[in-house]
This record gives structure tokens, sequence and C-alpha cells, in this order.
């Protein structure tokens, strides 16, 4: 932490409420990666099974943090970038198609905020938790090869998914502000996919489940509870693999505890966003998107901007 201004120096209880002040901004920043904010159009759309692929991407946050009204901090601010490498593979699984994947995440970023009469800088950078996620359809979606899969006319999907955030990013329990969360977190999570010609439908509903940092600063335990989401797609096909989508997020609940007794209230939260994907030949593809916090009551209301590159293989028979 890298103060601006004026110093706290006046005493242990102003000290305590500067270190307050600079959790708060923390656990704001680094939620994002699992806190129901995920705008992810075609999550449940049927493939062929044997589809592999590598995707690469960046992504940049910038925005204004929210605190409870008892909170003395104004002005606070998060900026963002973040790398991901990851893999995907489809298969089948009883029949069905089923697919899983996994994200490894960088992370470097900065907050800034003013308590009392100080401003305050913290820049953190380093490895965040990988991210796992199996998903199977439950209705329609049968486990196809490619060429059954593209003679099968489109029809309506019912899937099922549970994501794993690991604790493998970077933590140090001698700093406030991490990288890592020193946790799990599991989202269960059901989707349907309803096509209409060249439109999708797509709705989902899940719940972040979290469980405790038992090494958080100053020997505390860090809780928090469940966080419900949905998310709604409203998908256009302008030709096979490109395609538009106008996405919208709303979630809810997600309060932390220090050592059983309230840090936050419950997020009450939305956000809407645009994807398009772009096909570039018959293996690459390229996929920009973009997403705006509408309401928040607790937490962030940034901008959000990525873009990805995809590289798409299938299995040798």
């Amino acid at each position: 932490m890298l103060p601006r201004g004026k110093r706290f120096n006046s005493g242990r209880g102003t000290v305590l409420l500067c270190r307050f002040a600079v959790l708060a901004l923390g656990t704001a920043l680094l939620a994002p990666p699992i806190a129901g904010q995920e705008l992810e159009p075609r999550a449940y759309a049927p493939n062929p099974v044997g589809a592999n692929f590598v995707v690469a991407g960046y992504g940049y946050q910038s925005g204004d943090i929210l605190f409870d009204p008892t909170v003395p901090i104004t002005d606070a601010t998060a900026y963002v970038n973040s790398a991901i490498f990851g893999y995907g593979r489809t298969f089948g699984l009883f029949g069905r198609m089923s697919s899983v994947g996994v994200v490894l995440p960088y992370v470097w970023a900065s907050m800034n905020g003013d308590v009392a009469e100080s401003h305050h800088d913290i820049t953190r950078s380093g490895l965040a938790d990988v991210r796992v996620k199996l998903s199977v359809n439950l209705l329609g979606g049968p486990a196809l090869s490619p060429r059954e899969f593209a003679a099968r006319p489109k029809e309506t999907t019912l899937g099922a998914s549970v994501t794993v955030n690991a604790p493998t990013g970077q933590y140090d329990a001698t700093k406030l502000i991490n990288v890592g969360t020193n946790r799990w977190a599991f989202k269960p999570e059901v989707g349907l996919s309803y096509p209409v010609g060249r439109w999708t439908l797509d709705l989902y509903a899940g719940v972040w489940l979290f469980t405790d940092n038992t090494d958080f600063f100053g020997g505390k335990v860090l809780e928090q509870d469940p966080l419900a989401s949905v998310q709604g797609h409203v998908i256009y096909t302008i030709r096979p693999r490109m395609w538009l989508a106008a996405n919208a997020t709303w979630y809810s609940g997600g309060r932390t505890y220090n050592n059983g007794i309230g840090a936050s209230e419950q997020q009450d939260n939305s956000r809407v966003g645009l994807t398009f994907a772009l096909p570039l030949g018959k293996q690459h593809s390229i996929k920009v998107a973009w997403a705006n916090g509408v309401t928040a009551r607790v937490g962030d209301k940034v901008n959000m901007y990525s873009v990805a590159y995809q590289f798409l293989w299938l299995d040798r028979k």
C-alpha cells in the first residue's frame, strides 16, 4: 500500500479504519472472477464430440467500487488487466454431449480510494485461481460425431454444469490484498438453449458456494454467503460460427463475514453486455465482448472489455 497525502499515524483506531478500507477495496476488486458476473452466451449449445480447443485472451475492467454507507470510503476505483489461457474438449458421457474446460488466468491490477483525508494506491499482480468447468447436456444434444452433428436439425437443449475455482492463485496471508483467494468455490448451474430460426434464446440459473479462508490477514477466518445468479442471452446467427449476442445477468447474496462478524451487505447487482464471434477459416476464430454494470448495491460497477482467440481441431478417427 502506497499512501499519498496525509498519513494515518494518530492512533490504533485510525490505523484499523485504514486497514478495513484497504480490505474492503481489495475484496471488491478480486471478487469478479467468482462473483456471478459471468456473461457466457452459447454455454450449453450442442457440439460434436471429439472437438478440442485452445483459447488465449485478454480482458480489462475499470470503474467504481461501491461500499456500505457506513464505510467512510469515497472515490474508490479499480483497474484490472487479465490474461487467460485455456483448453477444452467435448466428449460423450452416457450418450450425452459433454465438455470439460480449464482456464489459467494471470492478473495485474491497481486500486485507489480515499479514506477520510488520505488517498491510497494499491497494485497487485500474479497468477489467479485456476477454474475448471464440466458440462453435460441432459435433454437434447446427444453425443454425435461431426458428420452426424452436421446432419441433425437444431433442437432445444437443457444442460447442467459444475464450475470449480481452486485456490492455486498467488496468496500471502501477511497481505490484505491478494490475487488468489485461498479458498475453494463451486458453482452448480442449469442452462436452457432454445433455437428459433437464426435466433437462440439462452437462460441459465446457478449459485456460487464458497469455503472459508481460514488463513486470512491477521489470523482471521473469512466467510461468504452463497451468491445466486441468473443469465439471459439473445443470440442471432449471421452465418455458421458467426454470431452476435445481447447479454444480461443479475446476482444477489454473497455477504462476507470476518471472524463471524458481518463485513459487508449482500450484493444485489446487474450487468448487461454484447458478444460477437468471428470465424477466421475452419479452425480459427476471435470473440470480442463488452459488459457494463447497470445497478450495484455493494461491489463494483465497472466497464469490462475482452478479446479472445480460439483454435479448434477434431480428433482423428
